[in-house]
């Protein structure tokens, strides 16, 4: 499996723990990967690389998982594609954004991405306040497209995706 944006590594422990298999883990940010190698204890192969342009061979893995990445790419449709490039036919994608909460849910959200999360992250320091006052503009702007159109474009069939965490999350999965 591959896991693209692998970050701390958190997803790619997981499916080793779950599923037993072999992970490569892609993320390209030095520190992160170094957090992920301190973490995993080569358990998984990690390897830094944009997720535009990855550095393996058409159909090289059976499935793919990523993590908030979308929202941070120049161009989403043309990263899903490079995404379902090196994933074997009849294989898995799958990917986890935040979403934006619905009807009640929605006020109490925007209260929280305007409030509470710039607070927190001035009480926190270290960058954390332009984390906390970029985190909801970013996901409002990202979930004024269509995924499932984009994952469609890409190549990747029976597209599904379920909102979690009443609608702050979203996962979206489909085979190539």
């Amino acid at each position: 499996m591959l896991d693209v944006a692998t970050g701390t590594g958190a997803v790619a422990r997981e499916l080793v723990r779950q599923k037993g298999c072999r992970v490569v883990g892609v993320d390209q940010s030095p520190g992160m990967l170094a957090e992920a190698r301190r973490r995993l204890n080569g358990g998984v192969e990690l390897v830094e690389a944009s997720a535009e342009s990855l550095p393996f061979a058409d159909g090289e893995f059976d499935a793919l998982t990523f993590t908030y990445l979308l929202r941070y790419v120049a161009d989403p449709a043309a990263t899903l594609r490079e995404l379902s490039r090196v994933v074997k036919p009849g294989g898995t994608i799958a990917g986890l954004e935040f979403g934006v909460p619905r009807g009640l849910w929605r006020p109490l959200w925007e209260l929280h991405v305007r409030i509470g999360l710039p607070a927190a992250g001035a009480v926190i320091g270290n960058g954390w306040r332009q984390v906390g006052g970029f985190l909801g503009d970013s996901i409002r702007r990202f979930n004024e497209l269509d995924p499932l159109e984009a994952w469609r474009a890409a190549g990747i069939r029976d597209v599904q995706a379920r909102r979690m965490s009443l609608g702050g999350g979203v996962v979206t999965w489909g085979r190539k």
